[in-house]
């Protein structure tokens, strides 16, 4: 299996569901706008996604690939379809009672996430309705991340890469067409969740099918192999999710600043997440099932040089990203989001956070590609402990940076503490001799930032001023906005092939 076209694969479906993404939010911004009421989804929805991302895509992913590849490469067909339908009864159980808690709890969960919304009693209690409706996506999601997990092992990565594309057209669709039947019209949003969690899981059913591991649930929570991922999960909360519960811990922050505060972040985190899940989430993907195979197998040379090409293309397309959102974030933000009620103050105000989350960018990416050089090994504790030491830095930056920069601030210590998380975990590793650099990382940094800075100057030439693009009209800023990324990009591999660099030196197969 070539690597290169299977991260071509999960970034082309991440490509895909990105850009509906931000036509959803564009929709989101020009019928709602930024304001108490999107305030008050967006608390709704960050919950239950946090959830998603901490158990879901983070902790259980991490804990159960690992098992499964280990159980496929050792253990045969047989064993391999009794561990997914164990694991499936167990989590559904746990999954069933957390959903009936989240929803009974609403209004505390409320309280302790964004306790200044209690000022607005209306806020609040609005609030508290969107969470009832929004938190069952826990349940679906994380039963598709069981399903995802299952298929990316058994390399059929597109399938839940093209998952998320759902909820995206679910988003878009109760927006446009069934918001006015709705009071408040919001509320369609809160519904759209709950139905796209549904249709993600009903997809990849045919798929488990057509493998002969459709789960058939039951309960053995005294297996050996639950256990053992239940182990695994515990500590992998904060280790693989410490960037999400810091963008929680920034709403209860966000939820005592001016209103809009909460939504600047949210728009400006959706920029910040298109390279992150395009390039770091797809690199994860692909390179847990190899590198867990690899550890069945003890091939520690193979498993350290594939590190290795990840962070070489992290490096390659996360550091153009970075700057290429730094630059643009004025254009970015008024092309996606300036209509409608989304006011001019709003760009500028997001532009802020875009910013200062470009900061970080890169350290977040790293985080996906180095942590599973440590799950893969099974081994949870170690990222735990850079995870806590990353936690405690951001919030001490949070209280830091809050004061002079206000929601800005947050962004920062977001994007600062993913560097030091990244930079421990590295670290880690090389004491270990888990991964052994390859000769060539200083000339492949030099040749790196020449293209990287031949890209910013056509940026910054090309770019233009801020007013212009706030008051250009959509048709005008979407094309002029194609254009300067061409160039951009144009500029950035141009001078990449006149280096040297050649898209043969990257082709990976295991």
């Amino acid at each position: 299996m070539s690597l290169l076209n299977a991260l071509a694969t999960v970034s082309g479906m991440t490509l895909l569901s990105r850009i509906l993404g931000f036509v959803r939010d564009l929709v989101i911004a020009r019928v709602f706008g930024a304001g108490a009421l999107t305030d008050a989804f967006f608390v709704a929805f960050k919950i239950p996604n946090l959830l998603r991302r901490l158990f879901a895509e983070g902790a259980f992913s991490q804990a159960f690939v690992p098992i499964l590849a280990e159980f496929k490469e050792r253990r045969g067909q047989a064993e391999t379809r009794l561990l997914v339908d164990h694991v499936a009864g167990a989590l559904a159980v746990a999954l069933a009672a957390v959903t009936a808690a989240g929803v009974l709890a609403a209004p505390l969960v409320i309280y302790a996430s964004a306790p200044g919304f209690t000022v607005t009693p209306e806020k609040f209690r609005l609030t508290v309705e969107l969470l009832r409706v929004t938190f069952p996506y826990i349940f679906f999601i994380s039963l598709t991340a069981l399903a995802g997990g299952v298929l990316n092992t058994y390399s059929r990565f597109w399938v839940p890469a093209f998952t998320p594309v759902l909820l995206n057209v679910s988003f878009i669709a109760f927006a446009l067409w069934l918001a006015p039947y709705f009071d408040p019209p919001v509320a369609a949003l809160a519904w759209a969740v709950f139905a796209g969690g549904a249709a993600q899981l009903a997809f990849q059913v045919p798929f488990l099918a057509r493998l002969g591991l459709l789960p058939r649930p039951r309960l053995a929570f005294r297996d050996e192999a639950v256990r053992r991922v239940i182990r695994q999960m515990a500590p992998a909360v904060l280790g693989v999710s410490i960037t999400q519960v810091s963008l929680l811990i920034n709403v209860i922050f966000a939820s005592f600043l001016v209103s809009g505060s909460v939504s600047w972040l949210y728009y400006a985190d959706r920029l910040m997440e298109f390279p992150a899940g395009l390039l770091g989430a797809a690199l994860g993907t692909v390179l847990l099932p190899s590198l867990s195979k690899y550890h069945a197998a003890r091939a520690t040379e193979d498993y350290s040089r594939l590190l290795d090409w990840g962070l070489r293309l992290t490096f390659l397309l996360a550091a153009p990203a970075a700057a290429a959102l730094a630059l643009l974030a004025v254009p970015l933000v008024a092309t996606l989001f300036h209509y409608g009620a989304f006011t001019a103050a709003d760009v500028m105000a997001t532009r802020s956070a875009v910013v200062a989350y470009s900061v970080g960018l890169v350290g977040l990416i790293v985080v996906k590609v180095l942590a599973p050089g440590f799950y893969a090994q099974q081994d949870i504790r170690t990222p735990v402990r850079m995870a806590i030491t990353a936690l405690v830095a951001t919030q001490a930056m949070n209280f830091i940076f809050i004061w002079p920069l206000a929601h800005a601030g947050l962004a920062l210590a977001i994007g600062l503490g993913a560097c030091l998380n990244a930079a421990l975990l590295y670290r880690e590793l090389r004491r270990r001799g888990i991964y052994v650099p390859r000769p060539g990382w200083a000339v492949f940094f030099f040749r790196l930032t020449i293209a990287v800075y031949a890209m910013c100057v056509v940026l910054w030439a090309a770019g233009g001023v801020s007013a212009e693009w706030i008051a250009a009209g959509a048709a005008v800023r979407v094309a002029r906005l194609a254009g300067v990324v061409g160039l951009g990009a144009a500029a950035y591999f141009g001078a990449l092939w006149l280096l040297g660099f050649r898209l043969a030196d990257f082709s990976k197969r295991v």
